[in-house]
């Protein structure tokens, strides 16, 4: 399980990354003037548009990736474990302390200074 979460933190790091970095790479709508006068990347790899649909959708996806990982990190960490039953099937619990107001009147001496000496719940410290 730990190989797991580890594995899925290292994927939303990367994914963290890239949509930063892509973010950076694409020009804001302003470029366009400035490419009509031949200063933008119309002799690119992907074109005039191509570049800014690449960049886009790969931004996309990215944005998709970090977003299942974010959500599959959640639920990966709400998950708590059930308690063992235990060897004999049954599970495990602490008795209960009995208080002094539940010590029986006519019950022995011991039993009612055990149930004194628990020190008190409301008191603060």
């Amino acid at each position: 399980m730990l190989y797991l979460k580890t594995l899925i933190i290292v994927v939303q790091l990367l994914s963290a990354l890239g949509v930063i970095g892509l973010v950076l790479l694409q020009h804001g709508k302003g470029a366009d003037m400035g490419a009509a006068f031949g200063s933008g990347a119309s002799g690119s790899l992907f074109g005039a548009t191509g570049s800014a649909n690449f960049l886009s959708r790969t931004t996309a996806v990215l944005a998709a990736v970090f977003f299942v990982t974010t959500l599959t990190l959640t639920y990966l960490g709400s998950y708590h474990s059930k308690p063992s039953a235990g060897l004999l099937g049954a599970a495990s619990t602490a008795p209960l302390a009995t208080s002094a107001a539940s010590a029986p009147v006519g019950g022995s001496a011991a039993l009612a200074a055990s149930a004194a000496s628990v020190p008190a719940t409301d008191v603060p410290k």
